[in-house]
């Protein structure tokens, strides 16, 4: 296997710096305690600090003689792009639509095209068929809306809505 070092350690450095700027982020966010004495920005610090700390380890790791263990790159098929684009466009659209569409709509809309890109990416012949985008549709309503319900009704939590009766 060729020298992997450098790669490797532009990785490490990439989630150290994602870790540092999620930590940079997380400090905008108020403090004060809520139920429990723990403020808003507690969990959002968390995954600053866990991987900031991941990736001091992966730098560490990189820097003394690579990541160890890893298997031959000959074994792995290559990537599916057209599968990290279909998820990549539900991510995406869900967070530039989701004050417009609504929780519920929006969540839809990311769960149907992420399910469409594992299943492209999986080489399901069925993925185009009509029958399984509306099995798609249904079955993201029926995640999304009672996620939603429960946010808003039971925990108070304002979520983006589509109308203002609060029910979608």
């Amino acid at each position: 296997m060729s020298d992997q070092r450098g790669p490797q350690t532009l990785v490490a450095l990439g989630v150290l710096l994602t870790g540092l700027a999620m930590g940079w982020g997380a400090l905008g966010i108020s403090s004060d305690a809520g139920y429990g004495g723990v403020g808003p920005n507690f969990l959002p610090m968390l995954c600053a600090g866990a991987l900031t700390l991941c990736g001091a380890f992966l730098l560490w790791e990189a820097r003394s003689g690579g990541f160890r263990d890893m298997g031959d790159d000959a074994d792995l098929p290559p990537p599916n792009w057209s599968g990290l684009a279909w998820i990549s466009a539900g991510l995406l659209l869900n967070a530039a639509l989701i004050e417009h569409l609504g929780f519920i709509l929006g969540c839809t809309l990311c769960y149907v095209l992420a399910v469409q890109g594992l299943r492209r990416a999986a080489g399901q012949p069925v993925a185009g068929s009509a029958r399984t985008w509306a099995t798609d549709l249904v079955t993201g309503l029926l995640i999304s809306a009672p996620v939603y319900w429960m946010f808003t009704k039971f925990l108070a939590i304002n979520l983006p809505g589509l109308t203002d009766t609060g029910w979608i």
